[in-house]
């Protein structure tokens, strides 16, 4: 159980470098959201043989809901500031724990529903610092992204180990449903094109591969709540790579999130009981 966990903050570590990458581009977000999907699938299908396999009109339907997720994030991520994206997609928890007993049976624990407020205070507190006015659009964007983020984390747990074919499947129609605006794009420079690498192969496509890795063994909620270290760490590499300080409340709600976070590891590995569909031949047979 520590070891799922440890998947699922892996990921968010790795899904946190997204705003520093996105800010030192030249690139539309078109031409973000396209290439970083394409190395995406191209890298999954080379390391994991499971995902080159068609998904099923689930799994198809869990794959639009991830290819909605990364190339709506990207596009606010232009629209609006980082922090906005980021915070606005991390509305995900919310419609999970609405979710997750009517489309999974899983109910959450007591211990998530106590942790859910604690980890909502961090998170309004980023953005007392961080969610500007005047910047509608990217704002809807990024919820639209959140919404779409948490069907895709319910399909993923729903699917188990055909979870990656969802990933490789999820990042192609990604990469192909923004190419022809990306194909107009500004030219990418020897900089640009390193970033696209990096935020295909280890941002999002390892990143996904330990999320999917991660949320087997762990209930939906509980994973939701974990990966909300992404927008603690994502004003770090902003500050170190681009400039970007973070204010006092983003610090003092990083602190909150990161101690909630370490909580519900610490408490989970310990033996919080397994819901019931962890119990089902569906999670021994199936984001990556």
């Amino acid at each position: 159980m520590l070891r799922s966990r440890l998947y699922l903050l892996a990921a968010a570590l790795l899904w946190s470098t997204a705003g520093a990458a996105v800010k030192l581009s030249t690139l539309s977000a078109w031409q973000l959201a396209s290439g970083r999907s394409l190395v995406a699938a191209l890298m999954l299908a080379v390391t994991i043989p499971a995902g080159r396999r068609l998904p099923s009109w689930r799994g198809l339907a869990a794959s639009v809901a991830y290819a909605a997720t990364v190339v709506l994030f990207m596009i606010a991520n232009k629209l609006t500031t980082s922090a906005n994206a980021i915070f606005l997609q991390d509305t995900a928890p919310l419609y999970v724990l609405l979710l997750s007993p009517l489309l999974l049976r899983e109910r959450p624990s007591r211990g998530e529903l106590a942790a859910v407020p604690v980890f909502l205070l961090g998170l309004s507190l980023f953005f007392l610092d961080q969610l500007n006015p005047g910047q509608m659009l990217g704002n809807v964007v990024a919820l639209g992204s959140g919404l779409a983020f948490a069907f895709c984390i319910l399909g993923l747990r729903a699917l188990g180990d055909e979870g990656s074919a969802v990933l490789v499947w999820g990042n192609l129609i990604a990469g192909a449903s923004v190419l022809l605006p990306a194909l107009g794009g500004p030219k990418p420079t020897a900089l640009d094109i390193g970033l696209l690498v990096f935020l295909g192969v280890f941002q999002l496509g390892l990143a996904y591969a330990l999320f999917q890795r991660g949320l087997r063994e762990t209930p939906a909620v509980e994973a939701s709540l974990l990966i909300l270290l992404e927008p603690v760490l994502n004003p770090v590499w902003t500050f170190l790579f681009a400039g970007e300080r973070p204010g006092t409340w983003a610090l003092v709600g990083g602190t909150i999130i990161l101690l909630a976070t370490a909580w519900r590891t610490l408490l989970g590995a310990r033996g919080s009981s397994a819901s019931p569909v962890d119990e089902t031949p569906t999670h021994e047979g199936a984001r990556g």
